[in-house]
């Protein structure tokens, strides 16, 4: 039908402003923890543009459950303050006929939401958790940020570099702090390079520098000057990351059988389920008196929206706390939303309208 196709298109037209508006904050967000974390050595600036990928993809399922809810909201919201609903309802026509273009707009995204929720997502967290294990693999030298200082080996380690070459084969003004059998040295040094040995080791040959060595509580202190001072700097082994139940793909998932599995399984299966539900919810909060307010269903969506998460996300800790059944939390918190999207129909199409009473 036209309207069918008209209101789609509205939905659509809404619901890419919002999803661009939304990924454009995350994004945002995400772009400055990134570029802190690179600012401070704890991440290479080249792995910015991938872990950002890969966070993209991990909050995606929520920011489309989201993006469909609100723009199904405003999109009829808007029907009523322009009093489309009034000619709507003139002609006969109920409000859950609204139910089957809601549906098949709704339809592609649940799956696309299903699909990353169950698939990509996990592949996002697998990813970037390996990525993060070669980049603290990564020498010492590999990982100093120019003008930053950087811990390494757990704190035993503490470089500072103020110059540092392209390919990290020059390094100048150097300052290196370690402690070694109970004494803190302290090696400072206008430059230095690396150096490969022929078994492959890796050395920071440091020139022209001093090297204090005191013993904490004691006032005993060597000062010794040096030409040339070899650091041994090696890649640590990259070890594979662990495949935790948000690491895994929803077909393996589906095996494991601890606690915390069945948990993110609850959480898997409640996003798109989730995304159905609150788009036929968005039909009964839409409605707006032309004449009062036209915040307050959006406040009252806002505060549904946020219930309903926070409840898949309680039904997935006590699942994986063994505090629930899994067969309860999978069904449960879906069960009780459905109570106030049914109560929310009941009133709009039981309760008559004003306009209803005077045709009558």
């Amino acid at each position: 039908m036209i309207f069918e196709r008209a209101a789609r298109r509205e939905f659509a037209q809404a619901a890419a402003g919002i999803s661009v508006a939304l990924l454009a904050i995350l994004t945002s967000t995400q772009l400055i923890r990134l570029l802190k974390d690179a600012a401070g050595g704890r991440v290479a600036p080249e792995a910015v543009a991938s872990l950002l990928g890969f966070a993209a993809l991990n909050f995606m399922p929520i920011l489309l459950s989201l993006t469909l809810f609100v723009a199904i909201l405003l999109s009829l919201s808007r029907a009523y303050r322009d009093s489309e609903m009034v000619v709507w309802f003139s002609c006969g026509q109920p409000l859950t006929a609204w139910m089957r273009p809601v549906l098949r707009f709704s339809l592609p995204i649940v799956f696309a939401i299903a699909v990353l929720a169950g698939f990509l997502s996990p592949w996002a967290n697998y990813n970037t958790a390996e990525y993060r294990q070669k980049l603290s693999a990564r020498s010492d030298v590999s990982q100093v940020s120019p003008g930053t200082f950087r811990e390494a080996k757990k704190g035993e380690r503490v470089f500072f570099v103020e110059a540092l070459a392209e390919d990290a084969s020059q390094v100048g003004n150097v300052f290196v702090a370690s402690v070694q059998e109970g004494k803190l040295g302290v090696v400072m040094s206008n430059s230095g390079y690396q150096e490969f040995a022929e078994n492959g080791d890796r050395f920071v040959v440091l020139e022209h520098g001093r090297r204090y060595e005191v013993e904490p509580g004691t006032p005993e202190f060597k000062v010794m000057e040096f030409e040339r001072y070899r650091v041994r700097t090696e890649d640590a082994e990259a070890r594979p990351a662990e495949r935790s139940p948000n690491r895994l793909p929803i077909n393996e998932l589906i095996l494991e059988d601890s606690l915390q599995a069945r948990g993110e399984l609850v959480w898997r299966i409640g996003m798109p389920v989730s995304a159905l539900i609150l788009a036929f919810l968005a039909i009964p909060l839409s409605f707006v008196n032309p004449r009062a307010g036209r915040s307050a269903n959006m406040l009252i969506a806002i505060l549904i929206y946020a219930i309903y998460s926070n409840l898949i996300s309680v039904s997935q800790a006590w699942v994986a706390q063994g505090k629930l059944s899994f067969w309860i939390g999978v069904w449960a918190v879906h069960a009780l939303m459905l109570l106030p999207l049914l109560l929310l129909f009941y009133r709009r199409i039981a309760v008559r309208m004003p306009w209803q009473r005077r045709q009558s």
